[in-house]
């Protein structure tokens, strides 16, 4: 049976804080951690803030298997939400009780996890581009017309009550309203910003 005791019944447990990081993106592990108990947070971390969240996972249950059944680096960041209870296997010997499974069960773990692998891809793929869509429908929908027919959005909210409007971190909504400047796309850096290519913005927000 796929266990943890099953594949190192010496493990032993550890017990993780809530705000603890367990996965990074890009990173290789010597180790597969199951999660005893406990709630885990996963998506994209920026500057220790889990600042996208793509799901969760709560214990009992393997963390991030896909990617040790794969041999490829995490593709997500990974925290504790609450207390964690863990314990973590090595990934010679995770890779050997896969190897001790039948032919056909291996061939099924491996579609498995690389079907959740795409799934996941997809959905960090997307992040940043929702965050971009989100801030440019924000904008759309708060612009009023000037004198001269320029559309402009006066901020009467501070930037971290808009971020959580629109779901994400204000760091996030900084570094869109940046990017946005950069493509010409608004201009202005105080209080009123000025929406210099509304088709585009439209194009952006999908609407």
């Amino acid at each position: 049976m796929f266990t943890v005791n099953a594949l190192d019944p010496s493990a032993q447990p550890e017990n993780l804080a809530r705000g603890q990081c367990l996965l990074h993106r890009g990173a290789a592990r010597d180790s597969v951690s199951y999660i005893e108990s406990g709630r885990v947070a996963l998506g994209v971390l920026e500057q220790g803030v889990m600042e996208h969240q793509i799901g969760v996972l709560e214990g009992p249950c393997w963390l991030d298997a896909s990617s040790a059944v794969l041999n490829l680096p995490h593709l997500v960041d990974a925290i504790a939400d609450t207390p964690v209870a863990l314990r973590r296997v090595s990934m010679e010997d995770f890779r050997t009780g896969i190897a001790d499974l039948p032919v056909t069960a291996q061939a099924v773990l491996i579609d498995v996890a690389m079907a959740h692998r795409q799934q996941t891809e997809f959905a960090v793929s997307r992040l940043a581009k929702d965050a971009e869509a989100r801030c440019a429908e924000w904008l759309l929908s708060h612009a009023q017309s000037g004198a001269q027919g320029q559309m402009a959005v006066e901020l009467h909210q501070r930037k971290r009550s808009i971020a959580v409007q629109l779901g994400i971190a204000p760091e996030t909504f900084s570094r869109v309203l940046r990017h946005l400047r950069e493509q010409s796309l608004i201009s202005g850096t105080g209080r009123v910003l000025n929406l210099v290519n509304p088709n585009a913005l439209r194009s952006l927000a999908e609407i």
